[in-house]
């Protein structure tokens, strides 16, 4: 694999067409329990790392539970795992988007053909009509929303309309990279599944299943093992030089709030004009370092509140400026310097 390049927004799988879960065993016995216990709460926040599985997690809970209807069948009670086989019909429905008792929710395309920054108002009252129309199937009907981070304050209103009186057999299942972040209103009518990040051996599996490439692979062995846990992380990293520009953005995060100016050309420079893999990787690392510090001043009783909100704002600010970049195929350099401006400001 060292002379290819490994775009994980190509060669991985959507989670809704991945049958394996790579770790998570806790997690995953946590949601089976549940529902054949009869005690399935209605909302799930299923929050985590980016890139670790939890919409696959997600996606696997839809899957059984569309798959076995009654909680109480035998297939059910003997059940080690929420594993559904390939080949099943609901399966292959839940891989093509067309299963009648799965809602999506996730960002789309605007009417140009570009990828919108959140998730809108408008989509999201999906919900009700969803939930509110005579069922196309019988049994469970699932809404997954991927993620619940991209919601604007809209459609996060509406979203909770719906948490607030749940129909009969619905399930909830709401991703989120940051659940410190989502309206308090939601998690309050949530069952709360943190997931750790993975093992690096697990991680090794299953980017190697995601880009169908060899475990042994040393290119990604060492990707992995800086990829803390996130298989996202680990096939972005895996391409090219993508893990040393990874740390050469690591290095500048590091001199916040000053940066020499010529690094920064440096590293625009190095981003070049059409990589995505390369951007990917300055990105991940932009978010991998908002996280640590947005996590770190959340664990001190004492945080200060107005530096986090400023730093979350922040964030928001990047991704949105990273997403047009891509997008729109702008210049790498002015990103650079407008992220690192932002980030110098936001922890002075």
């Amino acid at each position: 694999m060292s002379a290819r390049q490994v775009d994980p927004q190509i060669s991985a799988n959507h989670p809704r067409e991945t049958t394996d879960l790579f770790g998570h065993r806790d997690a995953e016995l946590a949601l089976l329990n549940a529902y054949r216990g009869g005690r399935m709460p209605h909302a799930w926040l299923i929050g985590g790392a980016q890139g670790i599985g939890k919409a696959t997690l997600a996606y696997r809970m839809a899957r059984f539970a569309l798959a076995h209807r009654d909680p109480g069948a035998a297939e059910v009670q003997h059940a080690e795992t929420l594993f559904v086989d390939r080949s099943e019909a609901v399966a292959r429905q839940l891989a093509a988007g067309s299963h009648g008792g799965l809602l999506t929710l996730e960002r789309g395309l605007n009417d140009k053909g570009v990828m919108r920054s959140v998730i809108t108002v408008d989509e999201t009252r999906e919900t009700i009509s969803f939930f509110g129309s005579t069922a196309a199937v019988e049994g469970w009907r699932v809404c997954i929303v991927d993620t619940v981070d991209e919601l604007n304050p809209n459609a996060a209103n509406a979203l909770l309309k719906v948490l607030e009186e749940p129909p009969q057999r619905s399930l909830f299942l709401l991703v989120s990279h940051a659940p410190a972040r989502v309206l308090p209103t939601i998690i309050s009518r949530c069952r709360k599944l943190p997931l750790r990040p993975l093992a690096t051996s697990d991680v090794i599996a299953a980017a190697a299943a995601a880009a169908n490439i060899g475990r042994d692979d040393a290119a990604l062995a060492q990707a992995a093992g800086a990829a803390e846990g996130s298989v996202a992380r680990a096939l972005t990293l895996s391409g090219g030089d993508a893990l040393k520009l990874h740390q050469r953005t690591a290095a500048l995060l590091a001199t916040l709030p000053r940066v020499d100016p010529r690094e920064l050309h440096a590293l625009g420079d190095a981003l070049g004009g059409s990589d995505r893999i390369a951007l990917a990787a300055f990105i991940d690392s932009i978010d991998r370092w908002m996280g640590e510090r947005l996590r770190a001043d959340e664990a001190h009783a004492n945080a200060n509140l107005p530096r986090l909100a400023r730093l979350a704002e922040v964030w928001e600010k990047i991704n949105r400026a990273a997403r047009d970049t891509e997008s729109y195929n702008l210049e790498r350099k002015p990103l650079v310097f407008s992220v690192f401006g932002l980030l110098a400001e936001a922890v002075r």
